[in-house]
C-alpha cells in the first residue's frame, strides 16, 4: 500500500536530519517537507535527502502547512510525522496494520520517549501510558504521528478555520461532527524526542493554554468542557488514576499541566478583553 510522508518543520536544523534518516529507512513511496519559512539550515539539510519534495511556505502557519503537504501528496494514505518524531524500522507498516485492524480513517500512534530526560521526561511518558497509549476509537487525537486517509479532507481540512496554536483540538472537534469518520489510537508506539527540563514543560503548557483560549474563543459552548479538563480532569481524575496504577511521577505532571493551561487561558482572555476583542467569534 503506497504511503506519502509529510514532515512540517520550522527552524529544526538540530532535529531534522535524524528524523528524515529514519523516515527514509522505512522506505516510503514519497517524502514531502513543508518548511515554515526557516531562517536556519532546515531546508539545506532536507536537500541532502534524494527525491524529497520541498515546499517552502512563507507567512503561513503549522496548520496551513500541514494541509499544503497533504494536498501535494500523490498517494491516498498520508503519514504526518514531525521533526521530533523518531521512527524505528517497521513503525509505518505497524501503524498501517493498526489502521486496517481498527478500520480507522485516521490512526495516531502511541508515544514513548526517545531518550531519558530526567524526572519530567519520565513523568510525561507515565502520563502517556495512562491517557494516550490506550488503543481504540477516540473522540480526540493528536495530529502527528498519524496516518490519514485523504477522504477525511473532503470533510475537514487544516486551514484558516482551525485555531492557530493547537491544531489537534479543533481538528478533532470538527471531525466528531461527521459520525461516518473513524479515528483513534493504534497499538504502535513511536518515539518522540521531547523536552528536557521544567522550563520547557512550562512553555509547552503555556502554548497549550493559548490554544485552549483560541478554541474557547471560537467555540464558546465548549468552555465548560475545557475548564473541567483543566481544573478537574488533570489535577484530580488523571492524578488519582496515576496513583491507582503506581505511575506516581505523572501526578505532578498532571497538576502542572492543568494549572499552567488554566493560567494561560485566563491570560489569553485578559489580553483579548484589553484589546477589545473578547468573545468575538471567528468568521
Amino acid at each position: 500500500m503506497k504511503l506519502s510522508i509529510v514532515v512540517c518543520a520550522r527552524n529544526e536544523e538540530k532535529r531534522l536530519r535524524d528524523c528524515l534518516e529514519m523516515v527514509y529507512a522505512n522506505n516510503p513511496d514519497e517524502v514531502i517537507l513543508v518548511d515554515g519559512n526557516s531562517f536556519d539550515q532546515t531546508v539545506e539539510i532536507a536537500r541532502e535527502f534524494p527525491g524529497i519534495h520541498i515546499i517552502e511556505s512563507c507567512n503561513s502557519s503549522l496548520t496551513r502547512d500541514r494541509q499544503k503537504g497533504i494536498d501535494a501528496a500523490r498517494n491516498q494514505l498520508v503519514a504526518m510525522i514531525d521533526a521530533d518524531h523518531r521512527l524505528r524500522l517497521g513503525d509505518l507498516d505497524s501503524l498501517l496494520a493498526d489502521m486496517q485492524e481498527f478500520q480507522f480513517d485516521i490512526v495516531q500512534s502511541g508515544l514513548i520517549s526517545h531518550v531519558n530526560h530526567g524526572f519530567w521526561g519520565a513523568a510525561e511518558e507515565a502520563s502517556w501510558e495512562l491517557t494516550h497509549n490506550v488503543p481504540g476509537r477516540r473522540n480526540m487525537i493528536g495530529t502527528a504521528p498519524a496516518i490519514y486517509n485523504k477522504r477525511v479532507f473532503d470533510f475537514v481540512r487544516f486551514d484558516d478555520h482551525i485555531t492557530a496554536s493547537m491544531d489537534d483540538t479543533d481538528f478533532s472537534y470538527r471531525l466528531s461532527m461527521f459520525p461516518e469518520l473513524r479515528f483513534g489510537v493504534g497499538r504502535t508506539k513511536i518515539r518522540q524526542y521531547h523536552f528536557a527540563d521544567f522550563k520547557s514543560y512550562v512553555r509547552k503548557f503555556c502554548w497549550y493554554g493559548k490554544g485552549d483560549g483560541e478554541f474557547c474563543h471560537k467555540h464558546p459552548d465548549r468552555i465548560p468542557s475545557i475548564l473541567f479538563h483543566q481544573l478537574v480532569r488533570y489535577p484530580f481524575i488523571h492524578s488519582w488514576k496515576a496513583i491507582r496504577y503506581g505511575k506516581f511521577k505523572a501526578v505532578p505532571y498532571f497538576a502542572l499541566q492543568g494549572t499552567i493551561r488554566f493560567g494561560a487561558l485566563l491570560m489569553y482572555f485578559l489580553k483579548a478583553t484589553l484589546s477589545g476583542n473578547a468573545w468575538r467569534r471567528w468568521e
